[in-house]
């Protein structure tokens, strides 16, 4: 309690300035995940530290490796250590990459959980460990990571409906039926098709993609978007879809892709908020309603900004993710005493806001350290 007592006046006496460098703030974020990958054992990466007990993982503190997230982080680790040239970093993605691959299903799905509870496959999940597997491959030419990568796409494509969406194999932490972030998975699948030359793969993540623009209004918004309430997503999760779009369009050379990925973005330019934040969720219209921050989808929303200035030259989408960014490293505690906390990203700005309230979970650090990573121009996970 004493660390949430803390936590939660600092939040309420309001963001300090920050005085510390980039650098700085994402060597923080790296050796934050680097804590979380240890509190396993080295087994995948823990999902979250928590600062309250929590019913569903029986407990407070470290909460078990997740095998979703950790794919995705694998290739972070492996952007931070070309960067650094740690090898540590490096062998951190190898081991992560290889732990997934034994804990792969038989089915070649993904669970949607974290491990130890029930296994059951999950669409969203499988897309993302597909970016650990791709890059690993690409990284060490070694046949286990070809292998599960191929495995897992071929689980995609037969999960696919025929106009392109995945309506089974949900997670069982989100609502049921058509998920439309699920682009981020689809984008998981070029990467598959990118490392493997396996050209099924091409087709399933195009077939996702041209789903996806029937579902987006004219004012740029995104339907059947959330993880719980489609009338007023996430930013998180629109975020996801247009990652998925914009990446999907520039890999698979279709300017229709990433022009829905920037009509969203465009779409957000005007709400960001003096401070550099987003509200956490949007309805139809684009109106904010909530007032606190998914602090995820801010560094996500950034990435895709500072990605549109790569492909345009564009200086309001350099601006506004800068501007993110720098709000985001306010928000990063890096003196605190509590090692689950250094470092790290909360859920929510206000620590107890809707996304994620008093804990900090892992892809919020990831998401934060590849918005930082982006800075110094295109990391290797975009240049390939």
């Amino acid at each position: 309690m004493i660390d949430l007592t803390r936590i939660v006046l600092r939040d309420l006496a309001g963001l300090p300035p920050t005085r510390a460098s980039v650098r700085e703030h994402l060597d923080a974020a790296m050796g934050w995940l680097c804590r979380a990958h240890d509190a396993t054992g080295r087994q995948g990466v823990a999902r979250s530290y928590s600062l309250k007990w929590q019913r569903a993982y029986r407990g407070a503190g470290w909460h078990p490796a997740y095998p979703e997230t950790t794919g995705y982080i694998i290739k972070t680790f492996y952007n931070y250590a070309k960067l650094t040239g740690k090898a540590e970093y490096r062998e951190r993605a190898e081991q992560m990459a290889r732990w997934e691959a034994a804990v792969q299903m038989e089915s070649g799905a993904v669970q949607g959980a974290v491990i130890g509870f029930p296994q059951a496959p999950a669409i969203f999940n499988t897309g993302q460990v597909l970016f650990g597997w791709a890059r690993a491959y690409e990284e060490t030419e070694d046949d286990t990571f070809r292998a599960a990568a191929v495995r897992a796409g071929d689980f995609m494509l037969a999960a696919q409906d025929p106009d392109g969406a995945w309506r089974r194999h949900g997670s069982k932490h989100a609502r049921s039926g058509v998920n439309l972030y699920d682009t981020r998975s689809a984008w998981g699948v070029a990467r598959a098709w990118q490392a493997t030359g396996e050209a099924r793969f091409r087709a399933v993540a195009s077939r996702n993609f041209e789903f996806a623009l029937t579902r987006q209004t004219a004012n740029g918004w995104y339907a059947e978007c959330c993880l719980d309430d489609d009338r007023e997503p996430l930013l998180h999760t629109l975020a996801y879809t247009m990652e998925g779009l914009l990446e999907g369009g520039v890999l698979l050379d279709e300017p229709r892709f990433l022009e829905s990925a920037r009509r969203a973005a465009d779409a957000l330019l005007p709400l960001q908020r003096a401070d550099g934040s987003l509200p956490g969720r949007f309805d139809s219209a684009w109106r904010p309603t909530v007032k606190w921050s998914c602090l995820t989808g801010d560094a996500q929303t950034s990435i895709v900004w500072l990605r549109l200035f790569q492909l345009t030259g564009e200086t309001r989408y350099r601006d506004a993710g800068l501007a993110m960014n720098r709000f985001l490293m306010r928000t990063q505690r890096l003196d605190d005493p509590n090692p689950g906390v250094r470092g790290a990203i909360k859920g929510s700005h206000p620590l107890w806001g809707g996304y994620g309230p008093f804990e900090y979970p892992n892809w919020g650090a990831k998401f934060f350290a590849d918005a930082l990573l982006l800075e110094g121009g295109p990391s290797p996970e975009h240049a390939t």
